[in-house]
């Protein structure tokens, strides 16, 4: 064909003849050819060749319309000779989609990207001329054989497509390329997952993740204003109605979430999910599967999956009885050191900030938190006790573990069963809080002075913790060190000299400055 930095004219004129006349169409196959070449800049040539003819005979309605019989059989048949060469061109447009899906996978960037806007354009150009009959009523037609290519080159099973689905994003503003995305990925999912007998594909799940994670869902129906597919009654079109987006939207979820994941993907769902899965859902309760699932992981991962099912409760009727009895299992002594110990807290303070919640429930909390205390940090505990004190706050009842002067006072007398999972079983309502009492004596004098609030009565307004939750040991070195002293005199009378009296001779010769 020709050497690097000569392909460009060369496929230029391969275009010309074949757009120029029919009697060049063959060398078509040159342009082809090209695409699987080993230089990139002569792969790229072929792929905007191929963007400019196809695009052109698009335009120009050379492409056979409907059903695509197969090659051999129809250019034997008794067809027009027009009709002959629209069906073999229609079958060198196949292949060249073929070829561009390949290169999707390219190891250069810059030839994916091509491939992806031309794949795209052919797209745009199909839903302006389509070629194949109208599917719904209307008269609406839609290219999704095309854009399941484009979705399935986006998550490829063994490789990280991040970036090129990043570049993908900007076509996701169309409502009717998104709806046509979330259900080429549905239908994706079950067709790769349920080879894997269950196991994980971690390159794969992550570019489905990447794809979808980032998906603008509209809120209302109006909204909906920007779509490739132009005309005028388009209300008629199923595609156009929110419920419809909803219902895909919800299915491409489920089927992703009903596989098991690669642990960092759990946590990446679950900090979305409240604000951009959850409410574009029709029924948010079918995340209870998943959110089980996640909770038995453990760490944050668990904490997380437990603020998903609260939302569920809280705003969706859920009920799930073992929620409290799941939290409380989460208390172990890892909760003051680990690096989400503000996150915890956090939900902690917002899922026990019912006052509704039953006594029994709170004290076994309160007295956990407090037995776990005994080898927490200076910085956790110094968060830890305004939390616990909120809690007598919010229930009341619960100050009998304070004001308890013939409770036990220590570990081997106290009724409490630290061993005992279910709240409502661990009698910690016959216990106190000789725990906190201990703090009182706790060697940082911060803490110490926290620990003694609780022999005071209580003021009815919360203490504010927000301020405690990220409070490190680094920082409350720093605010020691900071910290201003001013000078005590330990006598009325100054000392003189070495011993400290008035007219002793060191007095002359050794002085105290």
């Amino acid at each position: 064909m020709a050497e690097a930095g000569g392909y460009a004219a060369a496929v230029a004129a391969c275009v010309d003849a074949v757009l120029g006349s029919r009697g060049g169409a063959n060398r078509v196959f040159e342009i082809l050819e090209l695409l699987a070449a080993e230089e990139e800049e002569a792969v790229a040539c072929a792929v905007r060749a191929c963007r400019r003819l196809f695009g052109a005979l698009l335009e120009r309605g050379e492409l056979f319309v409907g059903p695509l019989p197969a090659e051999e059989a129809s250019l034997a048949g008794d067809g027009s000779a027009a009709d002959k060469y629209k069906i073999w061109m229609r079958h060198r447009y196949g292949s060249c989609l073929d070829c561009l899906s390949e290169l999707l996978g390219h190891d250069s960037f810059h030839v994916k990207e091509l491939s992806l806007c031309t794949l795209m354009k052919f797209v745009e150009l199909e839903v302006e001329h389509p070629l194949i009959k109208a599917e719904w009523k209307g008269g609406f037609t839609f290219p999704r054989e095309l854009l399941k290519i484009v979705v399935d080159g986006l998550i490829p099973l063994n490789e990280d497509a991040s970036l090129l689905i990043s570049r993908f994003q900007e076509y996701m503003e169309y409502d009717d390329i998104r709806y046509f995305v979330m259900k080429a990925v549905t239908e994706s999912i079950g067709q790769v997952m349920q080879k894997t007998k269950e196991r994980p594909l971690p390159f794969y799940q992550q570019n489905i993740f990447s794809l979808i994670s980032p998906i603008n869902m509209p809120n209302k129906e109006r909204d909906m204003v920007k779509f490739m597919v132009k005309k005028d009654n388009r209300q008629e079109w199923k595609v156009s109605k929110l419920q419809a987006h909803k219902q895909a939207f919800e299915k491409m979820w489920l089927s992703f979430l009903k596989h098991q994941l690669p642990t960092g993907l759990y946590k990446k769902v679950l900090v979305i999910l409240h604000d951009s899965i959850l409410p574009y859902m029709n029924e948010p309760t079918l995340m209870i599967d998943f959110l089980t699932v996640a909770y038995g992981i453990g760490g944050a991962i668990s904490l997380l999956a437990l603020n998903g099912l609260f939302i569920l409760i809280h705003q969706h009727n859920l009920e799930y009885p073992d929620f409290y009895k799941k939290l409380y299992s989460l208390l172990d002594p890892s909760i003051y050191h680990v690096k989400y110990r503000a996150r915890f807290f956090h939900l902690a303070d917002l899922f026990l900030s019912s006052s509704h919640l039953p006594a029994y429930l709170v004290a076994a909390f309160i007295k956990r938190l407090s037995r776990l205390a005994l080898t927490a940090p200076p910085e956790a505990l110094l968060m830890v006790i305004p939390f616990i004190c909120n809690l007598f706050r919010r229930h009341p009842a619960c100050k009998v573990l304070v004001h308890r002067p013939n409770g036990p006072e220590d570990l081997s007398e106290d009724p409490y069963i630290m061993e005992e999972k279910e709240p409502s079983e661990c009698r910690a309502l016959e216990s106190s809080l000789w725990e906190l009492q201990s703090l009182q004596n706790h060697y940082h004098p911060d803490v110490a002075q926290a620990a003694a609030i609780l022999n005071q009565s209580l003021s009815e307004i919360e203490d504010d913790i927000s301020g405690l939750l990220e409070l490190s040991a680094y920082e409350l070195f720093d605010r020691e060190v900071k910290k201003t002293t001013t000078d005590v005199p330990l006598e009325f009378e100054p000392v003189r000299g070495l011993f400290g009296k008035k007219n002793d001779i060191f007095a002359e010769h050794f002085t105290l400055e």
